[in-house]
């Protein structure tokens, strides 16, 4: 079955959703989820909520005032000037601030500019399993399409062989045995048809879903499709450090908590700060004012408990994450090897089938069939012919399925995208 045909199937079955009459390739699929996925913007708009709390990372703490009386009785009678004597008491207005240690407030730049970046490399890991989810389901089209065309063809054999089996068995010449096995398989395709129709919508939900398509629309696929080549590629610890998102993500955590580690330490360091008191006297009494320079000393032994427990308990987190790099480096790279050992073996069994075992088989029917049509052969041994080569087809499409998923495993694995 042609792309067209296939297209206008999935019409005929009441496809609820709008079309395309252009080729939609595997690669324009992958920029509409990079552009069009959900998550994406749920990711951007986290990072944008990073960097604009970044921006506030070299406030100062607020400046604190104070209005009141000072040093005034509770005689109301004594405010008042008298006679020689001023009046006791006076309204004071109060102003405090602490100044920021420049190098706190770096450390707190540095920090807070940095929470961002782990939230871009998990953007990227998800976007590499959203990626090679569409890949799936693309080579599974492909798949579906190879099938159903293998279907229309032995649909057609079937066919030739009841029509013939029909007016043979009219003149005596044919056992009703064999043409129901043929009537039952021929029930057994078009029920299959009926499988591989409703997987063929099921992909293109999928695909559209990967898009963020709201409407489900249809598309005619591209064909063509490469078995690659891995031999060459060392599944070593360099490649996976330079290419998982993941693993790029500890990174970027390690390098946060060592911020974070910087930030309790800048914050052992005293911070300085400057009050000044302005007071107006009752009675008589001259305006006086007071100023002062205030530290804070966070270095003391009780007062600095926290900030050393917080650096320390850092410190063994670093330590936690570089070991699950390395576990993760670990599975990674055995899984690639066992993948890329496992597309071999299917390559090499698929070459086979190429080469060896469809062609044999497609002989062999070809040859019943001619000894059917000169009645040396009887239909029982064309239908077994027929249905060893049916079958035999059908096993080549899942293995060649097999090998389409298990490279779009290793390449999620190698996050190719």
């Amino acid at each position: 079955m042609s792309k067209n045909k296939l297209l206008l199937l999935l019409f005929a079955l009441g496809f609820g959703g709008s079309s395309f009459t252009q080729t939609m390739k595997l690669d324009a699929i992958i920029d509409s989820v990079i552009a069009s996925h959900p998550v994406v913007k749920m990711y951007n708009h986290e990072i944008r909520s990073m960097d604009e709390a970044a921006k506030g990372a070299r406030s100062w703490m607020p400046p604190q005032f104070g209005l009141g009386q000072f040093m005034t009785p509770y005689n109301v009678g004594l405010w008042r000037k008298n006679g020689d004597m001023n009046g006791m008491g006076s309204v004071m207005l109060s102003g405090e601030q602490m100044f920021a240690n420049q190098k706190k407030l770096d450390a707190d730049e540095r920090y807070m500019k940095a929470m961002s970046s782990v939230e871009k490399e998990k953007l990227n890991a998800t976007l590499n399993e959203l990626i090679n989810d569409a890949k799936q389901a693309y080579f599974e089209l492909i798949i579906l399409e190879k099938k159903i065309k293998i279907l229309e063809q032995n649909e057609k054999l079937l066919n030739f062989m009841i029509k013939n089996a029909e007016i043979r068995y009219k003149n005596g010449l044919e056992k009703i045995s064999a043409y129901y096995k043929a009537k039952a398989a021929l029930g057994n395709l078009l029920n299959m048809r009926l499988m591989f129709e409703n997987d063929i919508r099921e992909k293109f939900v999928r695909l559209n879903v990967l898009m963020g398509k709201t409407e489900v629309r249809v598309f005619e696929i591209d064909t063509a499709y490469v078995l690659k080549d891995y031999a060459g590629i060392v599944f070593d610890s360099t490649l996976f450090y330079n290419k998982r998102s993941d693993i790029k993500a500890i990174d970027k955590d390690i390098n946060l908590i060592h911020l974070k580690q910087e930030t309790e330490k800048q914050s052992l360091r005293p911070q300085f700060g400057l009050r000044y008191d302005h007071m107006i006297g009752f009675g008589g009494q001259p305006m006086l004012y007071t100023i002062m320079g205030m530290v804070k000393v966070p270095m003391t032994k009780w007062s600095s408990k926290m900030n050393q427990a917080n650096i320390e308990s850092l410190k063994w987190k670093v330590n936690a994450l570089q070991s699950q790099k390395e576990m993760m480096v670990n599975e990674y790279s055995g899984m690639a090897q066992s993948m890329r050992n496992e597309i071999e073996l299917k390559k090499r069994q698929l070459k086979l089938y190429d080469d060896n075992i469809i062609p044999a088989l497609r002989n062999n029917y070809k040859s019943m069939q001619l000894g059917y049509e000169q009645n040396t052969e009887e239909l029982f041994m064309l239908y077994d012919a027929w249905e060893t080569l049916y079958m035999t087809q059908l096993d080549y499409t899942e293995l060649l399925n097999q090998a389409l998923q298990m490279q779009v495993n290793l390449e999620r694995v190698m996050e190719t995208k």
